[in-house]
């Protein structure tokens, strides 16, 4: 995103109007540069990027406001889950056509959570398209040199612990495409809008990050599904978990429609969209693990442990009988 000194190109109009507001550290040069500067102080760097496309990650409708949250919080959660806290970020967004309506609201979005996340816009661009909206987002976040935690640390005996609940935003999407929940829930409109909101605006752990950097041997978020994403952090730690499915935590609704039949386990942990962080804790440390994510205000649970042999994840019912899923995670190809 640059803006020279001459006569403002659509671009450079489009930018000085809805972005450059948002460029507050002083590394941006009020975009008016090519590049940004962000100065490492004795820190490690971590860099992370996500992009949201329409008809995959939103849909059409939504609220521009929700779609800019959105893009910004799937980089928030990734830095959150190497416990790393947020620095700034890039953006890069593809435009079928200027709405300046549209505009003003994801900007007012975006600007919001810059301001409350203190992640600040450091630059990026703005392209034409003819195919569907796209927004990418780049952030970089702070770590102690030596202490981002990687998906390859989790050691057998480990308890595998996840944050918040699992499969609101699946069921909240299944909502918005007219789904079997959608009558299920026809005289429940708070717990609609409680799953909807789930799946446009992720709520990012940022608040545990150092609880993670203290305490995690292995962490990542959980973006394409607990099931899927548990495995792909047991293969880089080269090893495997059991799961007691009946601890994986669900919310009020998501809890009564898999009581209903409505929707079952499969589609919770496979579904995608949670945004919450899945990581492993020794044993030693759970006690104070959860007492400090208690007290930064974000719920955990443990699910599981880490067993020592390589190979998917068990998962297992209440009775300790195997569950046998058919999908683990939500897959782009």
């Amino acid at each position: 995103m640059t803006s020279e000194n001459k006569r403002p190109s659509g671009e450079d109009s489009l930018i000085a109007r809805y972005f450059k507001p948002l460029a507050t550290d002083p590394g941006a040069f009020a975009l008016d540069d090519d590049a940004a500067v962000l100065k490492a102080r004795g820190e490690d760097i971590v860099v992370t990027t996500d992009a949201i496309v329409e008809g995959v990650h939103f849909l059409s409708d939504d609220p521009p406001d929700t779609i800019a949250r959105k893009a910004l919080r799937v980089n928030l959660s990734d830095i959150a889950a190497k416990g790393a806290l947020p620095a700034g970020f890039v953006l890069t967004l593809a435009l079928r056509s200027v709405d300046e309506a549209w505009l003003a609201a994801f900007a007012g979005g975006l600007g919001e959570d810059a301001r409350s996340f203190a992640c600040p816009l450091l630059g990026g661009d703005t392209v034409s398209t003819p195919g569907p909206l796209m927004v990418s987002i780049t952030a970089f976040g702070r770590v102690s040199e030596g202490k981002i935690v990687h998906r390859s640390g989790a050691k057998p005996g480990d308890r595998v612990m996840v944050t918040g609940t699992i499969g609101d935003a699946a069921l909240g999407l299944d909502i918005l495409n007219g789904g079997a929940v959608t009558s299920a829930l026809a005289g429940d409109q708070a717990a609609k809008e409680m799953l909807i909101s789930r799946y446009r605006v992720p709520q990012p752990r940022n608040a545990l990050a150092e609880v993670v950097r203290e305490y995690a041997s292995a962490a990542m978020d959980v973006s394409d599904g607990l099931a899927g994403d548990l495995t792909k952090l047991c293969a880089a730690s080269r090893v495997s978990a059991a799961i007691e499915t009946a601890l994986v935590p669900t919310s009020k609704p998501a809890a009564a429609l898999l009581g209903r039949g409505v929707t079952n386990l499969e589609a919770l942990i496979s579904g995608g969209d949670d945004y919450e962080i899945l990581c492993t804790v020794s044993e030693d440390h759970v006690a104070v693990f959860a007492q400090d994510a208690a007290r930064a205000g974000i719920a955990v649970t443990s699910i599981g442990k880490v067993i020592a042999e390589q190979g998917a994840p068990r998962f297992m019912d209440a009775h300790g009988n195997a569950i046998r899923l058919k999908r683990l995670s939500y897959s782009h190809f």
